[in-house]
């Protein structure tokens, strides 16, 4: 038995693909402190994104590490897009791995974001603190009280890190900023939302509770269908209160694939199998708006 550590086996535990969502999610935050203050401090944006990509490590491998402890892993049935990535169970020496992997990550996180902190201003301070608190108590507590389950993602990726982005950039909150972290916000939560669909009898055994748990499949999708609806809704409301300029409409054409992927839920809710189309679907959606959002403020 080969007990090595390898970099595959580290992107596998911090499920490298999810990791594109950091740049996804800062495209547009990026391209709207550009228009709003002229500039671009290539160093201080490098500096934010080791510090988001490390937030996202950390909180991936932690959920490896205490899947994998709590036996959850053996009762998943994975997915593409759910049940963890299968590292761990597969080679149970990596363990220590996980658990370094997500030490080594927090501490990259908290180092740059208190100097971050220290260098644009201390306002930021306390949505790193919140940030830090989700990583640390998601898989164990969060995960086992349903409407916290529901916005913690979107709380961190949206509402934390798209504001907190813009702030660092460029001293401020701008109205515009705060409607596309909820457009994030609404889009994280529903990813996270489906993805939670093909783990519910696992889930169930191992005591957690979120909303597919406790309301059901079919009652989920229809969370689901009023996410999308919470952040295109949060894109048009920016737009008609002049705080997005028209052009970020174009991000509105990703909203056919919306009402294709709910179609699809419905047609195979009943088969976990058949949802992983729809769960791959969603992905390119989340990915796909803010990135759309970001071109749509370029354009401008």
């Amino acid at each position: 038995m080969n007990e090595s550590l390898t970099i595959k086996d580290l992107i596998a535990i911090s499920r490298g693909p999810y990791l594109a969502l950091i740049p996804a999610v800062f495209f547009p935050a990026m391209v709207l402190s550009y228009k709003l203050t002229g500039q671009l401090a290539v160093d201080l944006l490098i500096l934010i994104f080791i510090a988001a990509m490390a937030a996202h490590i950390a909180v991936n491998a932690l959920n490896e590490y205490q899947d994998f402890n709590s036996g959850l892993d053996e009762t998943t049935n994975r997915t593409p897009f759910s049940g963890g990535s299968g590292t761990l169970p597969a080679k149970p020496w990596l363990a220590s791995s996980a658990k370094g992997l997500f030490l080594i990550s927090f501490l990259v996180m908290v180092v740059v974001g208190g100097y971050l902190s220290w260098r644009v201003g201390c306002q930021i301070l306390p949505l790193g603190i919140l940030g830090g608190l989700i990583i640390l108590i998601y898989t164990k507590w969060i995960n086992r009280i349903p409407l916290l389950c529901l916005i913690a993602p979107g709380a961190g990726f949206g509402l934390l890190m798209v504001n907190g982005m813009v702030f660092l950039m460029t001293g401020s909150f701008p109205a515009a900023a705060q409607y596309l972290g909820w457009v994030v916000f609404f889009l994280c939560n529903g990813l996270l939302l489906l993805n939670q669909i093909p783990d519910v009898e696992a889930d169930r055994a191992a005591g957690r509770r979120h909303l597919p748990i406790v309301l059901g499949v079919r009652s989920s999708i229809g969370v689901y269908s009023l996410l999308l609806v919470g952040a295109y809704g949060s894109l048009l409301t920016g737009w008609w209160f002049g705080s997005l300029p028209a052009t970020t409409l174009v991000a509105l054409a990703t909203a056919p694939l919306g009402v294709l992927i709910v179609r699809v839920l419905l047609c195979s809710m009943d088969s976990p199998e058949a949802l992983v189309p729809a769960l791959g679907k969603n992905v390119l959606l989340v990915l796909a708006t803010p990135v759309l959002m970001g071109v749509g403020i370029l354009l401008s």
